[in-house]
């Protein structure tokens, strides 16, 4: 499947997400967080993955992480989202998609 090929590699991509400001630390919504995911896999590599799953909001603090799930196909991929600049209400975000295991096919 193309989709599986194209996500089995690792894609690191930045997205920067504007909040509401209701003062103390930002977070980005979990629901907001895996549509942005999901759209900026698929403006990088051309494919939207069917399912992007985090486990709830992101913390906007600079070095925060979150593992999240991937889903293309019958294939399950972890990623890694990692907080990399917070500007007020602005989150700034890198995601990595892990590689796939060739042998476990």
């Amino acid at each position: 499947m193309k989709t599986t090929r194209v996500l089995s590699s690792t894609v690191t991509l930045v997205a920067l997400v504007a909040l509401a400001g209701c003062g103390g630390t930002p977070t980005v919504d979990k629901d907001k967080l895996e549509e942005g995911i999901a759209d900026d896999l698929e403006r990088e590599v051309g494919a939207r993955p069917d399912k992007i799953t985090c486990p709830g909001d992101l913390t906007g603090k600079v070095g925060e992480t979150m593992r999240c799930e991937l889903t293309a196909g019958e294939d399950t991929l972890g990623l890694t989202v990692e907080v990399t600049e917070v500007d007020g209400s602005d989150v700034a975000y890198t995601v990595e998609v892990d590689e796939m295991d060739e042998s476990a096919s």
